[in-house]
């Protein structure tokens, strides 16, 4: 009798399970299924367990796998029985699997949905997090071959995999017999496994990037035996800004006596460096960079930055280069930036990195900067150096990254350092392309509910080289889905800087009024206008004349900082001839003194021609180096004097040249400000007795033996609906004039009469939809127009309906994006939605809170609530209604997209007349899912 044990090919490879993960301290792990070809992995791995470990997995001294024992640990039909293995550099680190059982705790086949997991970590990696990671995937796996709980049995002793267990999040039962305890857990995933999953993925993700912005040592590979190169350029600017740690040269070519480059040690390899290197630095053609990679690999460097170009921004070949790269640092834990990149800063005095190809490190402070090319990562460091003719640099940088590729490391990434970095207040990022919308869009909003972020995204086209998933949504729309997520979204770099600096240096405004003073009327009214087009409040500008002095500008900001009915300040300021006319310095001072006395307000400048006063206000928070800031460092080396922050608490102003560039930077923190106080509150998703979840799943399940992917029938979809409380009102089919009178009978008069063929569907406009018929006389006439315009029924597809009750014509849609996930949206029905595209978007699922400004937040929504005298119609009713398709999205994944057109909103409820659902099998893995790299 064959054994599943023997049933390798019972279901082929399950290439999909195959992921790379980030580990507890940083490194990464690659996990995929076990084999047969394993064998001599596993019995390596074996040997290098302790006999503890040993003791704890089996119960009891286990010296050495058997024949028997490797062969049924490596035989698995990826059904009943599966093994997963974790690995670095090829070789096992950790084993996880699990045994389907029955009820007698026998070994079983479905319908069986249980099963026993068991796991054994080598000693060497015990505490990185290993177990948990593999505890996720075999989890997920399990759910995919429905298999809903696991049991475990462990030594009391074993307080380590208990801990594993316990800490996952999962609903458990714990029982002690016999000196075992046995644990049992479902696998639903429950809000707390969630939020463990992701508090773990966020410490991880941050760690990695951790040790590639404060390495202990860094070795640039590719540093040129003559002056210039990217190489020797780099290690000069390493140099130069003072880094703290250990430096080291690499160049296969140095002579064997050569011993320093520039003051630094110089080795041939990285393998002959003594001591470790951290970071690596990769600047060498790309055809020799797989062999810096082993090199690095097999000298334990924990991460990359590769400067090199020659990869997916080149085409096909240095794509498959590009693959072939990330998957070789994998191999070794290692993670990467770039390659294609411009390089990392990091300011910290304890570190004073300038891993990059900018000639000069910024000024300290607490903006984090990311952007993916080399040239916007040079203008918006540029942008932060200028001081006059400009937006005044009032603050610098605590770390900045160019990432190039992103083939690794991404904006998703850092956004998880930055999270909880407590030198980084503010976070500027330049987006050409998001990867991962749906991962960055929940980043995103974990982030903004704590310190600003700032971005400007792309406009849909990723540059050559960005891997990034397919979406069908509009540009327009994943800004939208951004702004949701907490997102101060800009369009350019000058915006990006403009709010940035505000932000760092500035509180929060707590609400929209401004007040406006200043020395020039015109400047002033300029000013008051541009707040109105922002959608603020703003006050009548105060006017203190060409003639007003310092103590003028001083007293005047003094009142409207005291003032309760003011939320922000801004001082407009030209320059004045005179006599008695402050000084740059002078009137910085004032303004300085001022703000500083009340504290709780943002206060802006915007200057004419005044680049005094700019660098003036900046004082010592500029980023722009100053000329003579060096002073010879150590091996002879030039190092920066100690570089100056402004003290914590000081509110450093911003200037600008503009009047619009501050107001729209002032609006941006006044929408932002709004978010977080809205955000501190996100309200619920609710729950309704009425909805029958089991039942619609079990309905999805019948309706997808048909096939893969279909639109179910009207009949189908009324009852899918149904089994969520949303009623569709019935239409019956009208192939001939009789059919038509014996449905209107059915349903009762007044009917309506549709053409429902796909050129005429939802299109009123066209004169395929008569209206209001009272009886037979009528319809019959409707019928008789409807097929002399459009033609023969079999065309036209009539149908009969009852008629619902006057309202507002609206229309409501969720689809599943491949790239943002789960999207509900809301819109007027007719031209509203379909020419000028005013839609509102979600993400599900939908809160209450949500609901209610989703249709609200459309620009024909006064339509919704009485416009010039029209009856308010229900819109608690049409917020239940949002809820509840949000509640079918969410919790049946084979539901890709409804549509609900239209939906009356009348005075009192709301009537769904036409609806479409699209069902298909759901992804293997979700956002739901065990963590994961993106894979290459």
């Amino acid at each position: 009798m064959q054994t599943s044990a023997d049933r390798q090919d019972r279901h082929q490879y399950p290439a999909h399970w195959e992921a790379d993960v980030v580990l507890r301290d940083g490194g990464t792990a690659r996990i995929r299924p076990i084999t047969v070809d394993d064998a001599d992995r596993l019995v390596s791995f074996y040997e290098q367990v302790s006999d503890e470990s040993k003791y704890y997995r089996f119960f009891a001294p286990y010296p050495r796998l058997s024949a028997k024992d490797v062969h049924r640990f490596t035989h698995h039909d990826f059904v009943d029985r599966v093994g997963l293995a974790a690995t670095i550099g090829g070789e096992f680190i950790a084993t996880v699997r699990y045994d389907r059982i029955g009820a007698d705790g026998m070994p079983a086949s479905a319908p069986a949905d249980e099963a026993e997991v068991a796991f054994l970590v080598q000693d060497a990696h015990q505490g990185r997090g290993v177990a948990s990671a593999l505890l996720e995937h075999i989890a997920a796996v399990a759910r995919e071959r429905d298999i809903r709980r696991f049991a475990a049995e462990v030594l009391p002793a074993n307080t380590k995999m208990i801990k594993v267990f316990t800490d996952a999040g999962y609903t458990q039962k714990r029982s002690f017999e016999d000196g075992v305890v046995r644990l049992e857990f479902d696998l639903e995933p429950t809000d707390r496994s969630l939020a463990v999953q992701r508090a773990r993925e966020q410490r991880a993700e941050a760690r990695s990037v951790r040790r590639l912005l404060a390495p202990g040592s860094v070795a640039v590979v590719g540093v040129g035996r003559a002056p210039g190169g990217v190489g020797r350029s780099v290690l000069g600017n390493i140099r130069d800004a003072g880094y703290t740690g250990g430096l080291y040269a690499v160049n296969q070519l140095f002579p064997e006596d050569l011993k320093e480059v520039d003051g630094v040690p110089a080795h041939r390899s990285v393998r002959d460096i003594g001591g470790p290197v951290d970071l690596a630095v990769v600047a060498v053609p790309a055809e020799q960079v797989p062999a810096v990679v082993a090199e690095c690999g097999e000298h334990g460097v924990q991460g990359l930055v590769v400067l090199s170009a020659g990869y997916a921004e080149s085409g096909p070949e240095g794509r498959e280069r590009q693959r072939a790269l990330v998957r070789a640092a994998r191999a070794y834990g290692m993670r990467i930036i770039g390659p294609n990149a411009f390089g990392l800063i990091n300011t910290a005095p304890d570190v004073r990195l300038n891993a990059s190809l900018a000639p000069e490190m910024p000024r300290p402070g607490r903006i984090g900067m990311f952007a993916q090319s080399g040239a916007i990562g040079i203008a918006l460091l540029s942008r932060l150096h200028r001081r006059g003719g400009g937006v005044t640099g009032v603050t610098g940088v605590s770390t900045f990254v160019s990432a190039g590729n992103r083939a690794d490391v991404s904006g998703n990434d850092v956004l998880q350092y930055w999270y909880d970095d407590p030198e980084t207040d503010v976070v500027l990022m330049y987006l050409e392309s998001i990867g991962n919308p749906r991962k960055f869009t929940r980043l995103a909003r974990r982030t903004a509910a704590a310190k600003p972020l700032v971005v400007v995204q792309g406009t849909g086209t990723a540059p050559q080289g960005h891997a990034v998933r397919a979406t069908r949504l509009p540009h327009a729309t994943v800004s939208a889905l951004l702004r949701q997520a907490g997102v101060i979204r800009v369009d350019t770099i000058t915006e990006l800087v403009d709010a940035g600096l505000l932000l760092a240096r500035q509180p929060l405004p707590a609400g929209p009024r401004v007040a406006i003073l200043g020395n020039s009327e015109s400047l002033g009214v300029l000013t008051y206008d541009r707040c109105l087009a922002e959608g603020l409040r703003p006050a009548r500008p105060v006017d203190l004349t060409t003639g007003a002095t310092a103590e003028d500008f001083h007293r005047a900001l003094a009142a409207a900082l005291a003032d309760g009915t003011n939320d922000a300040v801004v001082v407009t300021a030209i320059p004045a001839i005179g006599e008695g006319s402050p000084g740059d310095a002078e009137l910085a001072e004032a303004l300085r003194s001022a703000a500083a006395a009340v504290p709780g307000k943002p206060v802006l400048v915007v200057h004419v021609e005044l680049g005094g006063l700019a660098e003036a206000l900046s004082a010592a928070a500029s980023t722009a180096p100053g000329a003579g800031d060096r002073a010879p460092g150590p091996a002879g080396a030039a190092a920066p004097a100690p570089l100056t922050t402004p003290p914590e608490g000081t509110h450093l102003i911003p200037a600008y040249p503009a009047a619009e560039r501050a107001v729209r930077a002032l609006a941006e923190a006044v929408k932002y400000a709004g978010w977080r106080r809205e955000a501190a509150d996100p309200g619920k998703v609710p729950e309704y007795d009425d909805i029958d979840e089991k039942g619609a799943a079990r309905l999805i399940g019948e309706l997808l033996t048909r096939g893969q992917g279909l639109t179910i029938s009207d009949a189908e979809t009324c009852e899918l609906l149904g089994k969520y409380g949303i009623p569709v009102r019935r239409a019956l089919p009208a192939p001939t004039p009789g059919a038509a009178v014996e449905a209107a009978r059915a349903l009762g008069y007044p009917v309506a009469l549709k053409a429902t063929a796909p050129h005429l569907r939802h299109r009123a406009d066209l004169g395929g939809v008569r209206l209001d018929l009272a009886d037979e006389e009528q319809l019959l006439r409707a019928y008789a127009e409807l097929t002399e315009l459009f033609g023969q029924p079999e065309e036209l597809r009539p149908v009969v309906q009852g008629m619902a009750p006057r309202g507002v014509d609206t229309v409501v849609r969720a689809v599943i994006d491949p790239a943002a996930g789960a999207v509900l949206s809301f819109g007027l029905a007719g031209a509203a939605s379909q020419l000028l595209g005013d839609m509102a978007h979600r993400l599900v699922p939908v809160t209450d809170r949500e609901a209610s400004s989703l249709v609200r937040s459309i620009r024909t929504a006064p339509l919704l609530f009485g416009w010039r005298g029209s009856t308010p119609v229900d819109t608690p009713a049409l917020e239940e209604l949002l809820l509840r398709v949000s509640r079918l999205v969410d919790d049946h994944p084979e539901v890709v997209a409804v549509t609900l057109e239209p939906v009356v909103v009348a005075p009192h409820g709301v009537s769904v007349l036409g609806a479409t659902v699209r069902l298909a099998p759901p992804p293997a893995r979700d956002d739901l899912g065990p963590r994961t790299l993106p894979a290459y």
